[in-house]
């Protein structure tokens, strides 16, 4: 974790990853990131996720470099749909699809 000191305040630079220790907390965030329309934020929130498991291992799992992860995973990556359900499954988790509530 980065630390910003400005005018003797300190400021520590979040990291969702470092806020994803359990299961339900996984569960909770990709719920967040799937019910929204942003797909920078669902890949801003899996590269988070990837990242609290080990880019490295996580990589090397899917079959990609670290590098490639970090590349697929970022604002302007554009993961395969195949390796977003190839993540989630690393994780121990899978999509679920239901019907969205009526405005």
């Amino acid at each position: 974790m980065k630390t910003i000191i400005k005018d003797k305040i300190t400021f520590s630079k979040f990291d969702l990853a470092e806020y994803l220790n359990t299961n339900e907390d996984i569960i909770a965030c990709l719920d967040v990131a799937l019910s929204e329309p942003d797909t920078v934020f669902l890949f801003k929130t899996l590269n988070a996720l990837a990242r609290s498991e080990g880019m490295t291992k996580i990589a090397r799992k899917l079959g990609v470099t670290r590098e490639g992860l970090y590349k697929s995973l970022s604002p302007n990556g554009h993961p395969s749909f195949e390796t977003v359900i190839k993540l989630l499954n690393i994780l121990g988790m899978r999509m679920k699809v239901e019907q969205k509530n009526s405005v």
